[in-house]
């Protein structure tokens, strides 16, 4: 009879271990599905939208300065700003927004 309860009380343990790292994994889901994966693909999208300037675009900067591309280099840009046509050198990571629209190739739906 002793051994019944001692071997009963070993499987609620176990259960009881797997219950109380349930929640943990409950959250680290969480966190990955609506924090971690949006926010690297938000970085993938800024990536590539900085790797494909033209000269000619109009940008926005993280300072909020609009300015048109006048020259690309590998880590830096240089753009024009106001109507007295000041030149502007920045880095790239600094290019936050593109606001000249790209003709992309899209498939025709019918």
């Amino acid at each position: 009879m002793f051994q019944l309860l001692t071997a009963s009380t070993g499987t609620t343990t176990t259960t009881g271990a797997i219950a109380s790292f349930l929640p943990l994994v409950l959250v680290i889901v969480f966190f990955y599905f609506f924090l971690i994966r949006p926010q690297r693909k938000r970085e993938k999208d800024t990536q590539k939208m900085r790797a494909s300037l033209e000269v000619g675009d109009e940008i926005v900067t993280i300072g909020g300065i609009i300015g048109t591309v006048v020259s690309i280099r590998e880590d830096m840009v240089v753009i024009e700003t106001g109507g007295d046509r000041c030149k502007i050198r920045l880095a790239r990571w600094a290019v936050q927004q593109n606001n000249t629209a790209h003709d992309v190739a899209t498939p025709k739906t019918k």
